[in-house]
C-alpha cells in the first residue's frame, strides 16, 4: 500500500464506518465504490485515490451493505441507504463542499447524493454504471459480468474470476487486491448483510413510492445543468456494456462522456492515470470559475 494511504474509522449515525484517505488540505474528493461481494473504497478505488492524493484530499468510504470493513449493516431502503450512509459520513467528517465520485452502483449513490444535497457538491464524476442506466429507464441487457456477480460463492477462485471480469488489463488483478476483497467478503456477517441488501434493492424496484425515488430521468439531467458532471466508461466493459453506455450518452446530452480504451467496468483500476487526469481537469476548471 502507498505510504499516502490512511486507514481510519468514524462513527456515522451509529455505524462504525471504515474509510481510506490520502492527500492533505487540498479540495476534497469523496469516492464511492461499486457493488459486488467484498467491494470497498480501497479495493475499488485505491489506485485512483493514490494518484489524486498528490493534489487533493481523497476519501474512499466503505459502504453499508456488507462492504469493506464497515459494520455489516444491511441496506434497509435499497441503494438510498448507501446515499444516507454517505451523507452521515461526510457530516461526521465535517466536510463542507467536495467533488463526489462513484463507480457502478456507487455512481448512482454519488449522483443521488448530489441531487439531494446540491449545495455540498462541486463536481460529479460517474464511472460505468448499469444502475444509472436503469434509473434512466434504459433496459439493462444480461451480460457475462452479471453472471460473474451471481456466481460468487464465497471462495477465492470465484473472487478471482469476478475480479478478472471487472478488469480488462489482467496485470492489475494482483494477489494483494484479490485477498483484500476476499477477506472483506467473507468476514463475519458480510455475506448475510450483502444478501439482505440485494433483496432490499430488488424490493425497491417493485415498491411504487421507493421506485419513484430511484428514477433519475428528470433529476439527473437537471443536476448536470447545475453542477459539472462527467461520465467515464471503459470500452471493454463486460458488466455495463459499451452499447449501454452509448444509449445512456444519447439520453444525457448535458453530460460529457469520456470513453477509455483498454478498460473494463473498473475503468479507474485499469487506467487510473487517465481517470485521474479527467477528475483533475474537472476540479481545476471548477475552481478557476469556468463551466
Amino acid at each position: 500500500m502507498s505510504e499516502m494511504r490512511r486507514s481510519r474509522f468514524v462513527m456515522a449515525n451509529g455505524v462504525r464506518t471504515h474509510y481510506t484517505e490520502s492527500g492533505g488540505n487540498g479540495p476534497v474528493v469523496v469516492a464511492l465504490h461499486g457493488g459486488g461481494n467484498g467491494s470497498s473504497g480501497e479495493a475499488g478505488l485505491g489506485r485512483l485515490r493514490e494518484l489524486l492524493g498528490a493534489k487533493y484530499r481523497v476519501i474512499g468510504i466503505d459502504s453499508v451493505g456488507g462492504y469493506g470493513l464497515t459494520d455489516p449493516v444491511p441496506m434497509r431502503y435499497g441503494l438510498q441507504s448507501r446515499v444516507d450512509h454517505a451523507a452521515d459520513v461526510v457530516d461526521a467528517l465535517c466536510l463542507d463542499r467536495f467533488t463526489i465520485l462513484g463507480n457502478s452502483q456507487g455512481a448512482w449513490a454519488a449522483a443521488q447524493y448530489a441531487i439531494q444535497h446540491p449545495d455540498r457538491v462541486d463536481n460529479v464524476v460517474l464511472l460505468s454504471s448499469m444502475t444509472i442506466a436503469s434509473a434512466m429507464g434504459i433496459a439493462v441487457p444480461h451480460s457475462e459480468g452479471r453472471k460473474l456477480l451471481r456466481a460468487y460463492d464465497g471462495t477465492r477462485p470465484a473472487m478471482l474470476r469476478l475480479m478478472q471480469g471487472l478488469a480488462a488489463r489482467q496485470e492489475v488483478v494482483t494477489d494483494t487486491l484479490i485477498d483484500l476483497r476476499q477477506a472483506a467478503a467473507t468476514r463475519p456477517g458480510a455475506m448475510e448483510a450483502y444478501a439482505a441488501s440485494e433483496r432490499s434493492i430488488a424490493a425497491v424496484r417493485t415498491n411504487p413510492v421507493l421506485k419513484a425515488s430511484f428514477d433519475m430521468r428528470a433529476s439527473l439531467p437537471a443536476l448536470a445543468s447545475m453542477i459539472p458532471t462527467v461520465f467515464v466508461w471503459g470500452d471493454s466493459d463486460i458488466f455495463a456494456l459499451p452499447s449501454l453506455g452509448q444509449e445512456l450518452e444519447a439520453a444525457l446530452p448535458g453530460i460529457k462522456f469520456h470513453w477509455v480504451k483498454n478498460a473494463g467496468h473498473q475503468v479507474q483500476t485499469d487506467q487510473p492515470e487517465i481517470v485521474a487526469d479527467i477528475v483533475d481537469g474537472l476540479i481545476r476548471k471548477t475552481h478557476s470559475g469556468e463551466r
